[in-house]
């Protein structure tokens, strides 16, 4: 059921710290509608009950962020700082891979989709393998284990089983595979599926945190001062625009392609501070602990890519792989986290074959889809199985800034609850904001996937062709079995 909420107070406009009242136009802040209330993770937020603050908030935690980057006295300044610094679905995914498949192996591989950037020509590969060692040096704290253990998840206490919590305690992350291939770096994780997995979020993060890094290294301290300054005051006019979208609901996805982890912070407290109860958390586990907000996220691509993997040659196996993925995952969780991603071999395909019962779920991720015409095409399916869109959710997240999240919002209004996943966009746009028009701060789409699994090639179809992983072969015989899908190919930008 969802959670009653307080009516929105904006805080992103001067004067608007009062409850505000009803206006006749959409003026510079809207007050909360309550005309579709969309389904929030139920509970204590964060680390249980805030302490200090006005209205019980945790204190914001703000870091002169120009000073840090400028001080180079460290001898390594680790990127990865905790193993909960991921994305809050790895730890969903893990407990139920850590179930069910713990013997399988599988691959992850770096794949730079940006080919124009040569990434082993612009982060140096001794400080690459420094933070990678590092990364494998860390260990969950045993503040951190009392945290997963006591903490309340999407309105679920113990969401995390004491077995699997034991042998989280020891975890590591297993070895790596790095090498300089014609201007680009070969990654890759090899071993059992439950800790090759955990690589993906800190292997992407530490990549683009040395990229950005290596961009500013020769900038000077006001220089710095400057770039952070035009930064955010970039993201404070997309607060302020977002402030005028009455019901929204926007939850920080930026992980895996952050600027960096102090950039990351400060972004997530700039939508606390200016949106208010608008602003749901953080998929960042770290993160959310540490600011009193709810770790946000459901399941990825690799589950439905490992279990068709799997399926070897038995096309209807293959067929019915992603069904099976929902099938162990209502084992596991339910509620809120019953969200489907329908993408990882077609959206079209996907709705084609789903059981009927699929249609109970909470909501859709249409990830990679354009957001209108695949939450269109999702609503329609709800509607041909007698499902009201009003009564389900859609969580849009591929690409997301302020003009899509505007254009998308105001075209589903009142017509299926939504909630917006802000990821790149929010965590990574240094673009136009340095003072010596610096290249190497842009983001690009740098992604970590599976590429194996027991030895068997896995593919990502996609709704977007050019964002197809996998073998040729392989993928021509996943259209064999799934179709092409019915989107046009696009451009990939993050």
């Amino acid at each position: 059921m969802p959670v009653a909420r307080k009516r929105r107070i904006c805080r992103a406009v001067p004067g608007t710290w009062r409850r505000l009242r009803p206006a006749p136009a959409r003026a510079a802040c809207i007050p909360r509608r309550n005309k579709l209330e969309v389904p929030r993770p139920d509970g204590v937020p964060g680390t249980g009950a805030p302490a200090g603050g006005e209205e019980g908030r945790v204190p914001t935690i703000l870091t002169d962020i120009a000073t840090r980057v400028w001080n180079h006295t460290f001898k390594l300044d680790p990127i990865v700082r905790s193993l909960l610094d991921t994305d809050f679905y790895k730890l969903l995914m893990l407990q139920m891979v850590w179930g069910l498949y713990r013997d399988v192996d599988v691959t992850f591989s770096l794949i730079n989709r940006t080919a124009g950037v040569r990434l082993a020509d612009e982060i140096d590969e001794a400080e690459l393998r420094a933070q990678l060692d590092h990364a494998r040096e860390v260990r969950f704290t045993k503040q951190e284990m009392i945290w997963l253990a006591g903490n309340t998840f999407y309105g679920r206490k113990q969401i995390f089983g004491p077995e699997f919590l034991e042998w989280l305690a020891d975890f590591q992350l297993s070895d790596y595979e790095l090498r300089r291939v014609d201007g680009q770096y070969e990654l890759h994780f090899r071993g059992p599926w439950t800790h090759t997995m955990m690589w993906e979020i800190p292997a992407l993060s530490i990549i683009n945190e040395l990229r950005s890094r290596a961009a500013m290294n020769d900038l000077g301290r006001f220089e710095l001062d400057v770039l952070y300054a035009r930064a955010k005051a970039k993201l404070w006019n997309k607060v302020e625009r977002l402030c005028r979208l009455p019901d929204l609901v926007i939850s920080d996805f930026g992980t895996r392609r952050r600027h960096g982890f102090l950039w990351q912070r400060w972004c997530v407290e700039a939508l606390k501070e200016g949106l208010g109860d608008a602003f749901i958390g953080s998929s960042n586990v770290l993160i959310a602990m540490e600011a009193g907000l709810e770790a946000i996220g459901t399941n990825a691509h690799e589950l439905p890519m490992v279990l068709a993997a799997l399926a070897g040659a038995d096309d209807e196996a293959l067929r019915m792989a992603p069904y099976r993925v929902l099938e162990e995952w209502q084992r596991y969780y339910g509620g809120n986290l019953l969200i489907v991603l329908p993408d990882t071999f077609g959206t079209p395909a996907f709705l084609r074959g789903a059981p009927d019962w699929v249609a109970d779920w909470t909501g859709f991720r249409p990830d990679s889809a354009p957001p209108i015409e695949g939450g269109e095409m999702i609503m329609r399916w709800w509607r041909e199985r007698g499902q009201d869109p009003r009564d389900k959710l859609l969580v849009f997240s591929d690409a997301m800034d302020i003009d899509t999240i505007e254009t998308t919002y105001r075209h589903f209004d009142g017509r299926v609850r939504m909630s917006f996943g802000w990821g790149t966009n929010l965590t990574n746009d240094f673009r136009g904001v340095s003072p010596k028009r610096l290249t190497g701060l842009e983001a690009i789409s740098l992604v970590c996937k599976v590429t194996e699994a027991d030895g068997r090639p896995a593919v990502k179809l996609s709704d977007n062709p050019n964002k197809a992983t996998g073998e040729p072969s392989e993928i021509a015989r996943y259209k064999r079995v799934f179709g092409e899908t019915s989107f046009e190919a696009r451009r990939v930008l993050v």
